[in-house]
């Protein structure tokens, strides 16, 4: 079965830049009818899609980060990883990648000087 694995830095420092890997077991992320999502959520916003990145690799944002957001992969580590620039306390939350209803369990961000 599709499993999920988070990996972020815990701690950013405002107007960096954030990077969260998400591994992916038992499903290759190149060869999949769903897109591979990011999700975040946050005290300010709640539960927010952020984007997501389909098998054939084109990119899909939420119109409100997509000035500071990518979405990369590196299909021999069977990953995705989500480019966020500029960060401020508001990006500060759990993100979560997710496909077709399976979640990870989520990496919490959060931004602080």
């Amino acid at each position: 079965h599709v499993q999920l694995q988070e990996s972020g830095p815990g701690l950013v420092k405002p107007l960096q830049t954030l990077f969260i890997n998400c591994t992916v077991s038992g499903a290759s992320i190149s060869v999949n009818v769903y897109p591979w999502s990011w999700i975040r959520l946050s005290p300010g916003k709640g539960l927010e899609w952020s984007g997501h990145i389909t098998s054939s690799g084109v990119t899909y944002f939420a119109p409100s980060l997509q000035s500071r957001t990518s979405i990369s992969r590196d299909t021999s580590k069977n990953q995705f990883t989500l480019r966020l620039a500029s960060v401020t306390p508001e990006d500060s939350g759990i993100y979560y990648c997710a496909r077709n209803g399976v979640w990870g369990q989520g990496t919490r961000v959060t931004v602080s000087s």
